[in-house]
């Protein structure tokens, strides 16, 4: 067994995760209850990218491709970091369509322990 040999076959099993992993990862951009987890699902899409980009500049021996994948985990970092920004900011600005998904998931909050105690509660039962 020669080392080519072995380089083919983990070039192989490489390809092979980073494909199971691009496909579990659009599942969840599909399907993902909110604009975060979808948003983490597109950030690990730049991921299996940039790796998609490194087997494939391994198995052609171009290793220009590294520094195209170095640029792209650049602008995936950026882009995660602009996207935190929004949604830190996101309450500030007032705008409807934005604040919308906030103040739906406040007014559908339940209490985790049961009803919350008031002083008026408690002089309801002794009457």
């Amino acid at each position: 067994m020669g080392t080519e040999y072995f380089l083919e076959i983990c070039i192989d099993v490489a390809l092979g995760v980073l494909s199971l992993s691009f496909l579990m990862t659009v599942y969840r951009i599909v399907t993902g209850p909110t604009i975060p987890d979808r948003f983490v699902a597109l950030d690990m899409l730049v991921t299996v990218g940039i790796g998609f980009i490194a087997v494939i500049g391994v198995k052609t021996d171009f290793y220009l491709y590294l520094d195209i994948a170095i640029s792209l985990g650049l602008v995936g970092f950026l882009a995660t970091v602009a996207f935190a920004r929004f949604l830190l900011n996101r309450g500030l600005a007032g705008d409807a369509s934005i604040t919308a998904e906030t103040h739906r998931d406040i007014q559908n909050t339940q209490p985790v322990h049961g009803p919350v105690a008031t002083p008026d509660s408690s002089e309801e039962g002794r009457s």
